[in-house]
């Protein structure tokens, strides 16, 4: 039987297609795996063996009302210190009843050098307690926290700003004439909505304590012996509230 053209490509093209599926068939595919590389690790430094601490601000970094070594910074430098074993000096600027502008005249006066690992900074209840115009914290709080920048060996990450505590929640605000309460807390939240958000906006470290001081209605063993400052129940919990940002700190 005689094929014609059409009939010769076809079989001439199935042979083709046969051929090609008989190699792919009888190779097998190699694949080299990529050698595994451990992912690196990375550790936090060190906190320093010797630190230079200066607490700046009132009578909430002095510690009205409770023993020297129960106040905040104080505390600070025991917590450090049973962590890293670190060598600690502390200087304290601060006083009962001191404004922003109170705090900015003593360390013009005193002149500390500018060589502090940290700087911590609580300032401002008695610019509210003492009915102080506003515009001045907004002025003074941002040369305060420059100041303690330039302390802090020009290093804002070697700074730790710390929350206005809330005076209504203690047995003194309470008894305020006219249950002041509500007009104390309203005006703390300001000045401390006011200093979080220029911490925030200038890369600052901003620890929150308000709340804690909050509780000191409802727990007795948060406030001093006067009724009004923090006790030293309460300046612990602000140290455990504020070592992250202090270990962060210390570490940059």
């Amino acid at each position: 039987m005689k094929l014609d053209f059409r009939q010769i490509v076809i079989v001439i093209f199935s042979g083709f297609l046969l051929s090609c599926s008989s190699d792919e068939t009888g190779t097998t595919p190699t694949t080299t795996m990529p050698p595994f590389v451990n992912p690196p690790v990375t550790t936090n430094p060190p906190i320093p063996n010797t630190i230079n601490y200066l607490a700046l601000g009132d009578s909430y970094t002095i510690g009205q009302s409770v023993c020297e070594t129960c106040r905040f910074p104080e505390q600070l430098k025991t917590s450090l210190r049973s962590m890293s074993s670190s060598n600690i000096s502390l200087k304290i600027i601060a006083t009962t009843g001191w404004t922003t502008s109170n705090l900015l005249s003593a360390i013009e006066s005193q002149k500390p050098e500018s060589n502090y690992d940290l700087v911590t900074l609580l300032i401002g209840v008695n610019n509210q307690y003492q009915h102080r115009s506003f515009s001045v914290y907004e002025k003074e709080f941002p040369e305060l926290v420059n100041k303690a920048i330039i302390l802090a060996k020009g290093d804002r990450k070697n700074v730790v700003v710390i929350s206005i505590p809330d005076y209504a929640y203690t047995p003194y605000g309470k008894a305020l004439s006219g249950d002041q309460s509500a007009t104390i807390s309203a005006e703390i939240d300001k000045y401390n909505t006011f200093a979080e958000n220029y911490c925030n906006n200038n890369q600052i470290a901003f620890v929150s304590i308000t709340d804690i001081t909050r509780l000191g209605l409802s727990n007795p063993n948060l406030v001093a012996s006067d009724g009004l400052h923090p006790s030293e129940t309460a300046y612990k919990m602000f140290v455990e509230r504020m070592m992250p940002k202090i270990k962060t700190a210390l570490q940059n």
